[in-house]
Parts: structure tokens; sequence; C-alpha cells
């Protein structure tokens, strides 16, 4: 990393230069990382961190004279204190103070989220569009995927099934959150999918239900780890999932299910498949014991619960 404050790129407010100048490779040379590779490093992509430099001052890189950011270990660091504290529930608006001053362990830290969840849920009991993709963008722009799926879509499908339980309306609600959510998924995934290239993670949504919100937030956090992804939206029979996999050179198979489903199914189903497998979704609860057996005898199949632990064992399995 850099060797002395002598050779630290000069700030600089300029406007980006597309063409790196000789200060700008000296300075990798020293040491200093670009923004691609910082986000590469801790998962924050680089609007993300522009948007934490501009509005609250968490990350000022240094600038080379043509407006390059660059980054050192130190900020690296930062950046990694102030995921601790995102992924603990403190709202990114409160992360500064913390970070320079940071409170006793035994002081609670206030945090926002649930208000940005009752501006959501506000939006979709209005059935007001707008608003409800507001909110998110805007979300979107300042928190990492993994941190926003944790801290405020999971909780938020939550309180809204919660509060759909007997409550006139509720298929009403839930109709168009759901429909919205997958189209504002759908969209980010085809557009990562046109900068991306590779086999991609083909994703099954085998539960027979139309709408299946918590496998849309698994193929945006896959796909935001810049890995391409397929979703087919409804069950495959058995012969066509190894087809599907033969034509796409899928790199793994999701299958993921709110409900329970025919075990016996299963091997069937699977035949043929010689690329990793995951089965995701409450239906692991459902058949945990069954299922776990199962990951002994078929080869490469593995279980997770939900997004997140679904996209950490993809994670530790290299599939992204």
């Amino acid at each position: 990393m850099p060797r002395d404050s002598a050779s630290k790129p000069k700030p600089d407010t300029q406007p980006h230069d597309d063409a790196p100048g000789v200060d700008y490779q000296q300075a990798l040379e020293e040491g200093w990382l670009p923004i691609r590779d910082v986000a590469r490093i801790t998962g924050v992509n680089a609007v993300t961190l522009r948007a934490w430099e501009r509005r609250y001052g968490l990350i000022v890189p240094q600038r080379t004279p043509k407006g390059h950011r660059l980054f050192s270990a130190e900020h690296v660091q930062r950046i990694h204190n102030i995921l601790t504290w995102l992924n603990r529930g403190v709202a990114v608006s409160q992360v500064k103070q913390l970070l320079d001053t940071p409170p006793a362990l035994s002081e609670p830290v206030e945090n926002d989220w649930h208000v940005l969840r009752l501006k959501l849920i506000q939006a979709i009991s209005q059935l007001v569009e707008r608003q409800l993709d507001d909110t998110l963008n805007q979300a979107m722009s300042l928190y990492p995927p993994r941190t926003l799926c944790e801290q405020l879509l999971m909780p938020l499908l939550t309180q809204l099934e919660q509060r759909w339980q007997g409550q006139f309306g509720a298929q009403m609600e839930r109709t168009f959150f759901y429909s919205w959510l997958r189209s504002k998924f759908g969209a980010r995934i085809y557009h990562n999918n046109r900068q991306l290239r590779g086999a991609p993670l083909l994703l099954i949504n085998h539960s027979d239900l139309p709408l299946e919100p918590h496998l849309w937030l698994t193929a945006w956090l896959i796909s935001s780890a810049d890995c391409p992804v397929e979703v087919f939206d409804w069950p495959l029979p058995a012969g066509e999932l190894a087809l599907a996999v033969e034509h796409l050179q899928a790199r793994g198979v999701l299958l993921y299910s709110s409900k329970s489903i025919n075990l016996k199914q299963l091997p069937k189903l699977l035949n043929k498949v010689s690329c990793p497998k995951l089965i995701v979704g409450p239906t692991v609860c459902i058949h945990h014991a069954e299922l776990s057996v199962r990951t002994s005898e078929v080869a490469d199949l593995s279980l997770a619960e939900d997004p997140l632990s679904a996209h950490q064992a993809l994670v530790q399995r290299g599939l992204i």
C-alpha cells in the first residue's frame, strides 16, 4: 500500500477524465487502489461508494489531478467498519458519528430502518408505485445489496405477511407489491446480465406459486455479485431440467420453494444434472430431516433456508 504521505495523489475535485494520466499509473504502482478494485474487495459497488463520499463524507478518497478516485488500505478498513455498523442495523446517515466517536458497548444504537419500512408499507397500502420505486432506489444507492436484503427487504416481507393476516384488501396489496418486486428485480437482473459474460446460474421457482418474492431477492443478490442469472418462474418437469442446464451451460441450479415438495420425484428431477445443485426456501425447514439425508445421496446437493444463506452457500462453493 502507499509508502508515505509524500507520495499521495493530490486531492482534486475536477470532473473524472476517462484517460488515466501518469500520476494515476504511478499511484497504482505505489499501492493505491482504483474504485473498481475497492468495490470487488469490499462488495460495495462504485455507485454506493460515491454516494457515501458525496452525501455523508464517510469515505474521502485521494484524487489524481485528472480526478480519479484512489483508495488506501485505511480506506478499505474504514469501509469494512462502515459495513459492520450497517449490518448491526444502523442507518448510513448515523455511521459517520459512530466511526468518529464510538459509543460505549452498553449504549444502544438507534436506527431508522423501521422508518424506511413504514414508507414502503405506506406506498404498498396506497398502491403508489412511484413512491415505492423512489424509496427503494434511494436505499439501493446507499446500501450494499446484502445489507439491504438483511436489514430492510426480508424484515419488510415478514412484516407484510403479518399485516396481511385476515386483512381486507390483503390480496390486492400482495399482488401489487409482488408484481412490482418481480418487475423491479427482473429489470435489474436483465441489465446486469447484459453486462456480464460466462455461464449463468439457473434459478427455478419450484413451488408452482405465481409470485415468490424471496426467489427474486435471491436472484438479485446473486446478480449483484456479478454472476449471470436465469430465472425460470415456473417448475420444470423431470427431464427438462437437465435439458435446460445443457442448453444454458449453467454453472449451477437453485430450486426455490416456500411449500412442501415431492421428495420422491427429486432424484428423477435431478437426474443427469451434473452441475452443483442448491435447494432453497422454507421447504428446507419443512423437509429438514429428509433433505439432510438427500444431501449425502445426491452429488453436489446443498441446502439453504433463505436468500442470505443461499448467497453465502454459493460464495463458499465458489459459484459466485
